[in-house]
């Protein structure tokens, strides 16, 4: 009888013990979407906790769209992962367009805190927004640096993009009435496919987004969007709020990447991942060490 209580404690004590290794570990999920970009920034964020913190850090990364990484972080699936506010304005609060970048901040930080109890941490300092591009030799050769010095050229361009540019009211739709551009024409193509045919001359202006490493890899000039038309999408990491509870040094390792990129910089990140093939892990390593953010 003896034998078998003492059996039976040590059992419970065990799997009490085992319980407790598995669910008392100091540990945070860092989660991200499906390209390269977001997968950089998220994995900048991972091992700035892991290389300042004894806090073990679990990777998932690529999880999908934005939808599969909002429900994750509200259901408490990941603790934190990058966001954009223009995403967050319109996508997830299903608020109407504002081309304030300030205020969209405030707004997504205000709602979410009240909402959905995540963080909005500092901006990084790039916005990943639309913009218009063309080869930088053309740009140069007529003076074009904006879109509305674009304008008396356009008709003599075919512009290239993807067809959800050309479907939505915040991009092609509203562009063109912003600025009243008219092109010769327009070629609606898969989101790959447009820097092939600017690079073959079967377009001669795309829609991009301004921290593409294509535009890099291309050589191709950003127009500056003179008249603010495109939404902001300014990139920050979101923290479940009772993550910040637990974890608080988190909030101000995070904090130390507030401001340090801006689109060239990440358009180089880019291009390093996706054209020079580096690894993710590397191209944010690199960055990090050299702002002096992780030994």
């Amino acid at each position: 009888m003896f034998k078998k209580i003492t059996a039976a404690v040590l059992a419970g004590a065990l799997a009490v013990s085992v319980l407790a290794g598995c669910s008392g570990g100091e540990k945070v999920v860092v989660g991200s979407k499906n390209f390269t970009e977001n997968e950089i920034l998220a994995e900048m964020m991972a091992q700035i906790v892991e290389k300042n913190t004894k806090i073990e850090v679990e990777r998932k990364i690529n999880m999908g769209g934005t939808l599969v990484c909002f429900e994750a972080i509200k259901k408490g699936q990941i603790d934190l992962y990058p966001e954009y506010t223009g995403t967050a304005l319109m996508d997830e609060l299903k608020l109407p367009v504002n081309n304030n970048s300030a205020e969209v901040y405030d707004t997504v930080s205000e709602k979410f805190e009240s909402q959905f109890g995540i963080k909005w941490l500092k901006r990084l300092g790039f916005n990943n927004t639309f913009a218009l591009a063309l080869p930088a030799a053309v740009a140069q050769k007529n003076h074009i640096e904006s879109i509305s010095d674009l304008v008396p050229y356009a008709k003599g361009y075919v512009l290239g993009g993807a067809q959800e540019f050309f479907n939505r009211d915040d991009a092609y739709k509203g562009l063109i009435k912003a600025y009243g551009l008219t092109f010769k024409g327009t070629s609606k193509m898969d989101d790959s496919l447009k820097y092939q045919a600017i690079s073959q001359n079967k377009v001669q202006v795309i829609d991009a987004f301004s921290t593409d490493g294509q535009l890099k890899a291309l050589n191709l000039k950003v127009l500056k969007d003179d008249k603010n038309f495109f939404p902001p999408y300014d990139a920050a990491p979101i923290v479940r709020e009772d993550t910040l509870k637990k974890y608080p040094q988190i909030e101000d390792l995070l904090n130390k990447l507030g401001g340090l990129m801006n689109d060239e910089t990440v358009q180089e990140l880019n291009y390093k991942a996706d054209n020079q093939k580096e690894s993710v892990e590397k191209v944010a390593s690199d960055f990090l060490k050299e702002k002096g953010l992780i030994p």
